[in-house]
């Protein structure tokens, strides 16, 4: 095999095939989350384990270990030696974890989507405890093969953000949390207050003002669509990336924002270039990465004083008069803070403040030093020397999340990373675009994003996460961009 001449071709061959399959657990994914019927869960479950045993088993496929071992990088040009990157990471994380292993993960959380969504409805933390105590041996199970006797949350860190370790992400948020809770007290104390947006609001408008934004924001509707879930969320890449959002009667924000949100990890996806279509290069390069994508767009864009002016203007089309009748005012409730249960319902002062809550809870059950019994009481107490407001259910606390449900340890912090590379890219974007003001206020979004298509999003994973970044912006990724966005923004709001 070492001598087989086509091995980069072989491999490339190989991995497309993967990627493919990769795709259709993707779909299913999006399927339970918004069409499948309630009682096929199990089924889904057998379903999702079988084809994870697929994939797994291509990716540990002894042949790319001796694809990899015959190609000469040097005849490669950048693409080729990205895709080995990307191609071999994969392959010496895959190989380390049992296949037994990685289907009975599948199998287990996707079951436990169901299950959560339930303890969720019910406010019932004891039904779902011994699903996460499964969930939490497994993923330590996981950790311990991946880490060769390293830091077990760096191990499963690296799935979602390359490179980066919990010690420098604790490094950041130590960095942040000083001057976000000042900024979060002196505005809670400030005499001024911005008005909040009443009313009641019809769901079926809310979903067509969605689409709009959806579609303003330049998302390409022929190659996705928009759907209602319980947790918004963003699913494939290349020719299908799909949406979701919710809707709420008398917070119409949820929805609009959840939806520019969602487009911005969407439009990282569809932009990608088509070159790398169904290849390792194919998607967002990081979870952080993506994540700067939804939250630029959400906030530093979607939030800003010149596209609520053009907001404030269609709302009041499609709904009537509302109770927040200026549009400066209106920027004010549409940024106002709120000492809610929520993370994806906080306002930009108060975000990573609950991420971090998660990211240390999350650390200290996968060390073993917090026991999945006591989470909801660590939780609760947590949450109340940091909001100063007590907890009153599981749903508004800590099932309101469902990322444990799915194995997702190690992926909030990279929330927190995604808005200091949005703070990093704004400071950059507005540097470029002085106009930029103009355009939104004309609800000309699109036109704005393309900067980030050309900077970003067309790179899909050539570069490392980090580099994409440091790139765009010419300069190193720091945490002052964003906390200066932030101190200008909420200041001029509450007259600080």
């Amino acid at each position: 095999m070492k001598d087989v001449s086509n091995a980069y071709e072989a491999l490339i061959a190989h991995d497309r095939e993967t990627q493919a399959l990769a795709q259709i657990a993707g779909r299913l994914g999006w399927d339970q989350e918004t069409m499948m019927p309630r009682g096929a869960a199990p089924q889904r479950a057998e379903e999702m384990g079988a084809l994870e045993h697929v994939i797994h088993a291509r990716r540990t496929d002894p042949r790319v270990g001796e694809w990899l071992a015959a190609i000469d990088e040097s005849t490669l040009d950048q693409v080729g030696r990205a895709h080995l990157r990307h191609i071999r990471r994969s392959f010496e994380r895959k190989t380390r974890i049992p296949a037994a292993l990685a289907g009975e993960l599948a199998r287990v959380t996707s079951e436990a989507q169901g299950q959560w969504a339930e303890a969720r409805a019910a406010d019932d933390f004891q039904a779902f405890k011994p699903v996460l105590e499964n969930i939490l041996s497994l993923k330590r199970e996981e950790a311990e093969a991946l880490a060769d006797g390293g830091d077990l949350y760096d191990a499963l860190l690296d799935d979602y953000e390359p490179g980066a370790t919990g010690a420098e992400l604790q490094a950041m948020f130590d960095a942040l949390r000083p001057r976000l809770v000042a900024l979060r007290d002196a505005c809670m104390g400030a005499a001024h207050q911005p008005e909040t947006l009443t009313g009641q609001f019809d769901p079926q408008k809310q979903m067509r003002l969605a689409r709009e934004l959806a579609r303003a924001f330049g998302y390409d509707m022929s190659h996705g669509r928009l759907d209602k879930a319980v947790h918004p969320f963003s699913s494939g890449s290349g020719l299908d990336v799909r949406i979701t959002t919710r809707t709420s009667e008398d917070d119409p924000f949820n929805c609009f924002y959840s939806t520019i949100h969602e487009v911005g990890h969407a439009c990282y996806e569809q932009n990608i270039d088509r070159a790398y279509l169904m290849s390792p290069l194919g998607q967002g390069v990081s979870m952080g990465v993506h994540e700067s994508q939804s939250r630029i767009y959400e906030n530093q864009l979607g939030r800003s004083a010149a596209f609520t002016g053009w907001l404030h203007g269609r709302m009041t089309e499609v709904f009537g008069p509302l109770s927040v009748a200026d549009s400066q005012d209106f920027f004010g409730a549409v940024n106002k803070l709120h000492p809610g249960y929520i993370r994806t319902e906080a306002d930009e002062v108060q975000y990573n403040l609950h991420v971090m809550l998660r990211f240390d809870l999350e650390r200290q059950m996968l060390s073993g030093d917090l026991a999945v019994a006591d989470l909801e009481e660590a939780w609760n107490t947590r949450f109340e020397a940091d909001f100063g407001v007590a907890v009153d259910k599981p749903s508004n606390g800590c099932l309101q999340d469902v990322h444990w449900s799915v194995g997702l340890i190690g992926y909030f912090p990279t929330y927190s990373l995604g808005n200091v590379y949005a703070g990093c890219l704004n400071e950059a974007l507005r540097a470029d675009m002085p106009d930029l003001d103009d355009k939104l206020v004309a609800g000309e979004a699109a036109a704005v994003t393309t900067w980030l298509s050309d900077k970003v999003q067309r790179h899909g994973g050539l570069y490392e996460p980090k580099q994409v970044i440091e790139q765009a912006t010419g300069k190193q990724v720091s945490v002052e961009p964003l906390l200066d966005y932030l101190e200008a923004k909420f200041g001029a709001i509450y007259r600080l």
